[in-house]
């Protein structure tokens, strides 16, 4: 047992080289071991690519037959773009396959496990399943409810305040924890803001100080007040982004759509957009990370409604006292019994500020 999973945690530093780089595919790690000795390893690079299967089978070559395989993930039934893991590991004659966790996709959903026991492969599954999961949860939650798996991160002081009394926000957190959030872009499919955030501030929200992909910016906007003139509708950004929005007529769209931009119309909740829809709508469109940006009625909006699956907080040395806003815009609760509750609390130091990650008990509040 202790052997299994020191291969496992091995498997799972491969798997997390790929996080950001596989979209659609989870981030899965492969390790093949024969007579205590490691002889082949690989991880899942990018979509379309090799998975991590394939990859440490080719480094182990013959030696492969009669050997003992970890991965992060259960290995694929189906074929994709790539042929079957599971074919191809019955092919090589492993002995053995651990496999992390259940693939919940419902073209494999224990089919791959399955095909390599009646190959008389020897199988287990479950090994160090909460870290093997932890790794793919956007995946995870978009394969099993259609829907993003949602990431709210913001910058505050220690008193809690996003900005100060006069809407200034630059900069709160120090240049090691806005490089950490840009890793965090990159990583994502979307990158959603606010309207009053698009007009105070006019973000590029996009990858800079790390290497990466820009994600799709997603300005929600229910009537349509974003100035044409703003960063995200400059240039080439204008065609990487969303406005989102309760408004229906084409002509208002048209100033938008002249520059490349997007329009999702979403059902209204009180002259709003439903965030329930617009998330049910991003889900449509194949989005499985989201990361939210501010402001604070837009995460106060979605916390309350439970679409939050968890909070990332920058917390800098800094006081700016009773004045100022704080990350959530919710009024209205007015004793501890009624506060929404954090799980999974997790605190590090990044540069000069204090990194606090947590998931949200996804209560929804009442209205």
């Amino acid at each position: 047992m202790s052997n299994d999973i020191t291969y496992m945690k091995r498997a799972l530093t491969l798997a997390k080289k790929g996080i950001g780089k596989t979209f659609p595919n989870p981030a899965v790690g492969c390790v093949i071991v024969k007579n205590g000795t490691v002889i082949g390893e690989g991880w899942h690079k990018r979509a379309g690519g090799h998975h991590a299967e394939i990859h440490a089978l080719e480094m182990a070559g013959d030696k492969a037959r009669g050997a003992d395989v970890y991965v992060t993930l259960e290995p694929c039934s189906h074929t994709g773009k790539t042929p079957p893991c599971s074919e191809a590991l019955i092919r090589a004659g492993v002995k053995k396959v651990v496999a992390g966790m259940s693939d919940p996709n419902p073209q494999v959903n224990g089919g791959g496990l399955k095909a390599l026991q009646q190959a008389g492969i020897e199988t287990f599954c479950g090994i160090m399943e909460e870290e093997c999961r932890a790794i793919n949860r956007p995946f995870l939650k978009f394969i099993t409810t259609g829907l993003p798996y949602a990431t709210y991160k913001c910058a505050m002081t220690l008193d809690g305040k996003i900005a100060s009394v006069t809407g200034e926000s630059r900069w709160i957190s120090c240049e090691a924890s806005r490089k950490t959030v840009h890793r965090m872009r990159a990583a994502s499919n979307a990158i959603m803001v606010g309207v009053d955030t698009i007009i105070s501030d006019n973000p590029q929200l996009t990858v800079r100080h790390v290497k990466g992909s820009n994600p799709l910016r997603v300005v929600v906007d229910s009537r349509l007040r974003t100035p044409e003139s703003v960063a995200v509708l400059s240039g080439g950004l204008a065609q990487g982004t969303m406005i989102a929005t309760t408004e229906t007529n084409p002509r208002v769209h048209a100033r938008y759509l002249k520059s490349g931009a997007r329009i999702l119309v979403c059902s209204s909740d009180n002259g709003r957009v439903n965030l329930h829809d617009l998330w049910s709508k991003l889900g449509s469109l194949g989005i499985q990370s989201l990361l939210l940006e501010g402001g604070s009625h837009l995460a106060g909006e979605a916390l309350r409604l439970g679409l939050i699956d968890e909070c990332v907080f920058f917390y800098a040395p800094k006081v700016l006292g009773s004045d100022g806003f704080s990350p959530f815009a919710i009024t209205g609760t007015t004793d501890m019994a009624h506060s929404i509750p954090f799980r999974n609390l997790d605190v590090r130091r990044v540069g000069t500020d204090l990194m606090v990650t947590a998931r949200p008990e996804n209560i929804c509040l009442p209205d």
